[in-house]
């Protein structure tokens, strides 16, 4: 009997630090001691490895087992220290050699039977193990998740006793190979053109898409605001290799599954509005990602807005401008990414209407029921839109036929990449000091626009936020500087403070 060392790894946010799984069996009372700041779910090993351990045909020590996870003073969770466990034990006992254990590394969740069970965040610790120049060994019901590592960085299995097999050398396992190219766009089952009718909607959707800008859909029911907000998706372009490495790591942490399909699709998260602030933002005691965090690299659609609680959309603020959440608890901090694009829609009264005969609504009440947003957050949105009932006759005379999503994408692909080639970042995520500097108007320019703003009663960041999107505009025209029209457009999507400013003025 002898000590063993296995290397396994933990899950704590985006990263996966290393455990070393220490065991030693010695004379005295049989049973197995786990220490290393094991949960309840880790203390459960024991039963676990013990029944798979007999069930694949070893033997199990009956002796006194002490296992150690180092470091002590890191949390361990959930199932994915089994089978480190497990192979820990065999070599101890030498049912295993130790010679070759050590280029490897160890996670998965052990059956009664034997089985090796999926075990969350296995892009991050296969990413962390090939820095250490190990393979991973994981369960076969990963593999779908592990097409965008490199090959060969990873090595699947499906028993316990296949696995010994291997490490007997007696055997083989398979590896994540799959067949690399260059990623083609996905082929959606709607677009743009699907949309009758609201062309100033379609036009504000690729300026959003192409300057990456956040958008608020404003309009009474019934007028295509979530058809709107669901084909945001078909005009961007295809994720980057590492944008979906870093898309699929993020699903690896929640347990869902990054088919194939999944990539190159962009995430398009729809959160009810009845979600909390934790599955919102993320959290936990050992915090795992929210929905802004799966929404990642692509779009957030807030459909009801002001349905949604305040405290909860005040939380996306910060994560809004600093595109990433930190979370801080008592066992750990974590940061995650949050680099994504906000859409909302909302019906602009209680009743759905603001105007005509079909408002129900008085003007102090319209404006109670949007005062449910906060002034701040509405902040965060480049583009305010109206989305309005069709004109009659739009539905009836079938004349409705408008560019497709191909040919859209094809500009906004450009468009983006002049602010590429100019910053290396789109429009949306320029800072202040790169807004000026970047964005210039002339003397003339500058001072209709910040009396526009004065009449509105925006905010510095109104300023730059509207610079951002009339650079965009000159992006899309190819045009080297903003000028006055480029400006009055971007100032036209200002939808929502308009229509504030108005309610107030005629409850006063």
């Amino acid at each position: 009997m002898t000590l063993a060392i296995v290397y396994t790894r933990a899950s704590i946010g985006m990263d996966a630090p290393l455990v070393t799984v220490e065991a030693h069996i010695s004379n005295g009372l049989p049973g197995l001691t786990l220490v290393g700041l094991p949960e309840i779910a880790v203390k459960e090993a024991r039963d676990r490895v013990r029944s798979a351990l007999i069930n694949s045909g070893f033997e199990y020590p009956a002796k006194k087992i002490t296992i150690n996870l180092a470091p002590a003073d890191l949390p361990k969770e959930g199932g994915r220290y089994d089978l480190a466990i497990a192979i820990a034990i065999l070599a101890s006992s030498g049912q295993i050699p130790t010679k070759t254990i050590h280029y490897f590394e160890f996670i998965g969740e052990l059956a009664l039977s034997g089985y090796i069970r999926y075990a969350n965040g296995a892009i991050p610790a296969a990413l962390a193990a090939l820095k250490q120049k190990r393979q991973l060994i994981l369960s076969l019901e990963s593999q779908h998740e592990l097409n965008l590592l490199p090959d060969n960085s990873v090595k699947l299995t499906q028993t316990l006793l296949e696995l010994c097999h291997f490490l007997h050398e007696k055997g083989t396992l398979p590896s994540n190979i799959y067949p690399t190219g260059a990623p083609t766009a996905p082929d959606y089952e709607y677009n743009i053109n699907d949309i009758i009718g609201q062309e100033q909607g379609k036009r504000a959707l690729e300026i959003s898409a192409s300057g990456g800008h956040n958008l608020l859909l404003l309009g009474p029911p019934g007028t295509g605001k979530t058809m709107l907000a669901s084909r945001l998706q078909t005009l961007l372009p295809s994720l980057t290799p590492q944008e979906a490495l870093e898309v699929a790591a993020l699903r690896s942490l929640c347990h869902l599954s990054n088919h194939n399909q999944v990539w190159p699709e962009r995430p398009f998260r729809t959160p009810h509005h009845s979600a909390s602030m934790v599955a919102l933002i993320g959290g936990g005691s050992l915090p795992k990602p929210g929905e802004i965090s799966l929404a990642h690299n692509g779009i957030l659609f807030l459909d009801e807005l002001p349905e949604f609680s305040r405290s909860v959309l005040d939380a996306l603020r910060e994560p809004l401008e600093a595109r990433q959440i930190v979370i801080s608890r008592a066992k750990a901090k974590v940061c995650f990414p949050a680099n994504f694009q906000l859409v909302a829609a909302l019906n602009p009264s209680p009743t759905g209407h603001y105007q005509g005969e079909n408002c129900r609504s008085s003007p102090a009440k319209i404006l109670r029921y949007l005062s449910r947003i906060s002034g701040p957050f509405l902040d965060r949105f480049d583009l305010s839109i109206d989305i309005p009932l069709l004109p009659l006759g739009s539905l009836s005379s079938q004349k409705y036929q408008s560019e497709n999503s191909e040919l859209i994408r094809a500009r906004v692909i450009s468009a983006r990449n002049r602010q590429l080639e100019r910053s290396g970042k789109l429009n949306s995520q320029l800072t202040a000091r790169e807004t000026t500097k970047l964005c210039q108007l002339s003397p003339k320019d500058a001072l209709f626009l910040e009396s526009a703003l004065n009449k509105l009663g925006l905010s510095i960041r109104a300023w730059h936020r509207v610079l951002r999107v009339a650079q965009t505009l000159a992006d899309m025209q190819n045009t080297p500087q903003i000028d006055k029209q480029h400006l009055l457009e971007a100032l036209s999507y200002r939808a929502m403070d308009k229509l504030l400013l108005h309610l107030q003025k005629q409850v006063s």
